[in-house]
């Protein structure tokens, strides 16, 4: 089983995660942001992945530390969950088309972490939510979670949908990376014999 549990106790937040790679992509994410729980729950639903995720933040201050420390927790808890790397496919990508916006994430999970991000919101807030943060995100999971991670808006006017579509995005990415694959389950997906 691809399984991982995570907890995160700083003096601004207190986070459990809990996933399993291959599920069915149920999700229970209760962080205090609404947008955000949104957010977690297409990056379950759309990369099959089983998520439970609970944050207690200094919300009263802003999000920015729930959103990170989430993102830092996922990471974790994705890099004990896939262990080795033996037999996954490794790289994913997808263009995800949501409305006015596309957008193209192309991943590896290639223990190098690194984000390149080019995706530009065209407003500040999605109701109380800072636009900022979606990035915030992706660069503390792709630095915990050992991904070279690109994301590029090629399209877009609504930031809801820039937002949503970013994450749909990456997870349909993280699916297909995550993947086994038939004809070399056994083996590390690397020249280098191990990731």
């Amino acid at each position: 089983m691809r399984t991982a549990q995570i907890t995160r106790k700083t003096a601004e937040t207190d986070i459990s995660v809990e996933i399993n790679l291959d599920g069915t992509g149920r999700y229970e994410n209760a962080t205090g942001i609404g947008f955000f729980d949104h957010m977690l729950d297409q990056l379950a639903r759309h990369g099959l992945i089983d998520m439970t995720v609970s944050c207690a933040g200094d919300l009263h201050i802003d999000d920015h530390h729930s959103v990170e420390d989430v993102g830092i927790a996922l990471g974790q808890a994705l890099t004990q969950a896939i262990g080795d790397k033996r037999g996954i496919r490794r790289y994913g990508e997808c263009h995800l088309p949501m409305d006015d916006a596309l957008v193209r994430a192309a991943l590896d999970l290639s223990g190098r972490p690194y984000l390149v991000w080019d995706v530009e919101m065209p407003t500040a807030k999605i109701g109380t939510f800072d636009t900022e943060l979606v990035r915030e995100f992706f660069q503390a999971l792709a630095t915990h979670g050992g991904i070279t991670l690109h994301v590029t808006a090629l399209a877009g006017i609504n930031s809801h949908h820039i937002a949503e579509a970013a994450f749909k995005a990456v997870a349909r990415a993280l699916r297909d990376a995550l993947e086994t694959d038939s004809r070399k389950d056994d083996a590390i997906p690397s020249t280098k014999g191990s990731l």
